[in-house]
């Protein structure tokens, strides 16, 4: 049997889901008849930590990227990492790691180990990022704006591979009906759902103000996430009624999806930005209507649906829209929910992006 590829993904932690899942996913679905996957994180701790354990591969608690000061120290405290890569022999490291930091792929130059990095979020703040992306054998941009805002001297270097979810998880289920009991939902009900954590940037008050503008008693809103900041306490405070209701955050948010007529994603144009949100190709793969922000990310997420995509921030434009699809007759609905749910199984599927994955490495490695 031929020796397998030895990668290592990088990330600071485990403190959450987050990107920690998709590493999870990718890592777990990886062929281990051809590759050997290991971790790498600064410490043990995190909510979802336990969950990479039950991987079953090695993890190392190491600190893979470093802090530029002092200054005098940085080359030692480089070549330490660039020890660390050398002496495990890994034939590939993949970092998802948030930052422009260079250090980590400075190290794998040093160490001789090809070096590859997936840019999450549509940041660019300094010239690290930069630096980072020519240290970098390869780039992976999960939407396409990244590509041209950023990558465009270094397109060569750059993968276009979206996130994926596993579409035998998130499908089509029927309502529960003790929940939506518990919600006061009835089935003359136009239920709207939306799931995020609630920070200015995810638009939430606009999602608020549309549905208050559409003036209709039977249309409900459920906000599912962690409101537990100032600004998602006080929207609570001021809106929270019959018809809006805050969830809080729910590890499945699956039952709350199988009660959406629409769910929609309002996303503002500004602030710090997502690369590819994952909760509407969620709802979309379980046959959810989905309506969003025209805002990197949700852009890609909607490409082929452009009029569910409305002007950011803009209340009467969302609130429009929500009439339209309130006014469609439930088939055509459930017609529309499923041509989304098809897009998902075509384009974000997990098995598609672990496979995208798998013949990137390959690429760099020189072995296709």
């Amino acid at each position: 049997m031929p020796k397998r590829i030895k990668i290592l993904f990088t990330i600071p932690n485990f403190d959450t889901a987050g990107s920690g899942k998709v590493v999870y996913d990718l890592v777990k679905g990886l062929n281990k008849d051809l590759f050997d996957p290991e971790i790498c994180c600064f410490h043990n701790r995190g909510g979802f930590y336990k969950h990479i354990e039950a991987l079953g591969v090695k993890i190392h608690v190491f600190p893979f990227a470093v802090p530029y000061k002092p200054y005098w120290s940085l080359p030692f405290r480089i070549l330490k990492i660039a020890r660390f890569f050398k002496r495990h022999q890994f034939d590939l490291i993949h970092s998802w790691h948030w930052s422009s930091d260079v250090t980590e792929p400075l190290a794998a130059k040093i160490a001789g180990i090809p070096f590859v990095y997936s840019k999450k979020a549509m940041g660019w703040g300094n010239k690290a990022w930069l630096w980072r992306s020519k240290l970098s054998n390869r780039i992976i941009a999960i939407n396409k704006d990244m590509i041209s805002q950023f990558f465009n001297r270094l397109e060569p270097k750059v993968a276009y591979i979206p996130l994926g979810i596993d579409t035998n998880h998130f499908k089509p289920q029927k309502p529960d009906k003790s929940l939506a009991n518990t919600l006061g939902i009835r089935d003359s009900n136009f239920v709207v759902v939306t799931v995020a954590n609630l920070v200015p940037v995810k638009g939430i008050e606009v999602l608020i103000e549309s549905i208050t503008q559409i003036n209709d008693f039977s249309v409900k809103l459920l906000i599912v996430g962690d409101y537990g900041n100032d600004y998602g306490l006080r929207l609570k405070s001021k809106y929270e009624s019959e018809a809006i209701r805050f969830i809080g955050k729910q590890n499945d948010v699956r039952p709350y999806l199988a009660l959406a007529d629409v769910f929609v994603i309002p996303t503002k144009d500004e602030g710090r930005k997502e690369g590819l949100p994952i909760a509407p190709i969620e709802a979309m793969a379980s046959g959810k209507i989905v309506v969003g922000s025209r805002v990197s990310g949700v852009k890609d997420v909607l490409s082929v649906f452009e009029n569910h995509l409305v002007t950011p921030s803009n209340v009467a434009a969302l609130s429009l829209k929500l009439k339209e699809l309130k006014a469609l007759t439930e088939k055509e609905r459930e017609t529309l929910g499923l041509q989304m749910r098809s897009l998902v199984l075509d384009k974000y599927n997990l098995n598609e992006c672990i496979n995208k994955h798998e013949v990137l490495y390959k690429l760099i490695l020189g072995c296709e």
